[in-house]
């Protein structure tokens, strides 16, 4: 019963095996840029799909995930966030904020000192402060006078269910990986994935 079993196991991952190799040359890129995408080296994956190598069912996962990814049938924060965030200092002018704004048409920014976020500061945050101050009390603020609490985060492969979820009571969410940095999704981000 164990060794059926067992062999029923060794067959799914055979099978498994070759359809990496078939899915990759479907999508037309190279063990190297797959290697890439799951973070490992190239001649592991030549040797994953020349049957020369028993990988951990884990990896055979992240490959098929990634391999799912390609194919638009998984999407996550990381395939939906923009990788090109623009931060705020604490002590940066509300001037300056607002000409990065108007100029890269953007709504909201995460305030970070080095890898620590302090906050957030948005359009509406702005607007507060000149409804309840004035303009000219701009002049004499600095970011951290004016910032919101931190975006929320969440992990590169939280789902797109989720993510629509937070983003229905938030501007835009940071994508963080290992205190890093990664992204950040607003809805117009996910609008684009539902359209196309």
């Amino acid at each position: 019963m164990f060794i059926r079993h067992f062999n029923n196991f060794v067959i799914v991952m055979l099978f498994e095996i070759e359809e990496i190799k078939r899915r990759r040359k479907r999508l037309g890129i190279t063990q190297k840029k797959l290697a890439e995408l799951v973070g490992v080296s190239q001649p592991l994956i030549a040797r994953i799909e020349s049957g020369s190598v028993d990988p951990k069912l884990s990896l055979v996962k992240k490959i098929f995930d990634v391999l799912d990814e390609l194919e638009g049938r998984k999407v996550n924060a990381m395939s939906l966030m923009n990788p090109n965030v623009i931060c705020a200092h604490p002590n940066d002018s509300p001037a300056k904020i607002i000409e990065i704004m108007r100029e890269k048409g953007i709504s909201q920014l995460p305030v970070v000192d080095g890898n620590k976020i302090f906050g957030s500061i948005t359009e509406s945050s702005i607007i507060r402060i000149i409804l309840t101050r004035g303009a000219d009390s701009l002049k004499e603020l600095k970011v951290k006078d004016l910032m919101e609490e931190p975006l929320p985060i969440v992990s590169p492969d939280e789902t797109l269910e989720n993510v629509s979820k937070m983003l229905l009571n938030n501007p835009a969410l940071l994508v963080v990986e290992r205190g890093e940095i990664k992204g950040i999704i607003t809805k117009h981000d996910v609008m684009k994935v539902l359209r196309g």
